[in-house]
């Protein structure tokens, strides 16, 4: 560079040096504040946890809040609500609201596609159909616990608007606890609260993962409107995201030191098993795949007629995945 633009580079090098000279000593660039939520006490959704764990979000800058709504259609509201920017849930509140005029809402990865719920019961319970006129466990009606029943009872044959008594619990604990008590007969659990269940003498009725229900059972949910105000800053949470997935695929020791210190859960077994449940389904790359929202598109249009208008790609936003894709970065955090 030469004439007067090398003057002018040289000034405003100068320039910038006086200034970084003259700032306090303490001076600090704040970071980009982010509140997500997640909605309930399971393996997949600790992914931000082992991202703070691993001092992820301070690499990428990132100032964040994680805070517990339990259940889809709770989350949902609170999303919607503007009073967090993210949200890790299941996606049938999603694509129920989406149904009903929602369309600021969108799915920009997947953590999981598969159900992993099973039911669960007293020991006197061995057969499915033992439980006809029984009280079922589940977080809320419209939850993925309550998806996960609805979609059992029907392939058994059995009739779940008619055959069973839903009751609400509010939250993972909160069904245990009302399995303990008896309040409920049964109910529909996610590791590792199925485990703690076990642990008390309880009994699988069905186990859900031999199932393997397609479903969009641990998204990343946004708005456009926050893509569109704060894309950058979700791209970074992105990354981030995908850096701590996969450490929990490579590091099983890193979960359990998470879960411990998170969720109180210092029993082996019932870590060891809730890892091994999880991690078979969870996606290495946060993918999103539309076989797993279309059951739910299904199911909300036994309610809801406009759900049928709705395909999967309308809920769907790859620009994330698809920009770690092509950059590398994929490759280059998995090959490490």
């Amino acid at each position: 560079m030469f004439g007067p633009w090398a003057n002018l580079t040289r000034y405003l090098r100068c320039l910038f040096l006086i200034l970084v000279w003259m700032a306090p000593a303490d001076f600090v660039i704040a970071a980009d504040k982010l509140v997500a939520l997640y909605s309930s006490h399971a393996v997949p959704y600790s992914m931000p946890w082992v991202a703070e764990e691993l001092g992820l979000f301070k690499k990428y800058d990132i100032d964040f809040d994680f805070v517990y709504i339990p259940s889809s259609s709770t989350a949902t509201a609170a999303i919607l609500g503007n009073n967090v920017e993210v949200g890790l849930l299941g996606g049938v509140g999603i694509v129920n609201a989406f149904a009903s005029g929602a369309s600021d809402l969108v799915f920009i990865g997947s953590i999981k596609n598969v159900m992993t719920q099973s039911i669960l019961a007293k020991p006197e319970f061995t057969k499915l159909e033992q439980l006809r006129g029984k009280r079922i466990g589940v977080t809320r009606i419209g939850s993925n616990t309550h998806f996960f029943t609805v979609q059992v009872f029907r392939r058994a044959g059995m009739n779940p608007d008619k055959d069973f008594t839903f009751i609400q619990t509010g939250g993972d604990n909160e069904t245990l606890g009302a399995l303990v008590s008896g309040r409920i007969d049964a109910a529909a659990m996610l590791p590792p609260t199925d485990g703690r269940a076990i642990a008390l003498g309880f009994r699988y009725v069905v186990f859900g993962p031999d199932i393997g229900i397609p479903y969009a059972a641990s998204t990343i949910t946004t708005r456009r409107s926050v893509i569109a105000k704060r894309g950058p800053v979700v791209a970074r949470f992105m990354r981030a995201m995908a850096e701590a997935s996969k450490s929990m695929h490579r590091d099983k020791e890193l979960v359990y030191r998470v879960m411990e210190k998170k969720l109180r859960i210092k029993d082996r077994a019932i870590l060891d098993a809730s890892y091994a449940i999880e991690m078979k389904v969870m996606e290495p790359r946060l993918e999103l795949k539309a076989p797993a929202i279309q059951p739910m598109i299904e199911e909300v249009a036994k309610t809801n007629a406009r759900a049928n208008e709705i395909k999967p790609q309308d809920l769907m936003d790859r620009r994330y995945l698809m920009e770690m894709e092509s950059s590398g970065f994929f490759n280059q955090i998995w090959a490490r």
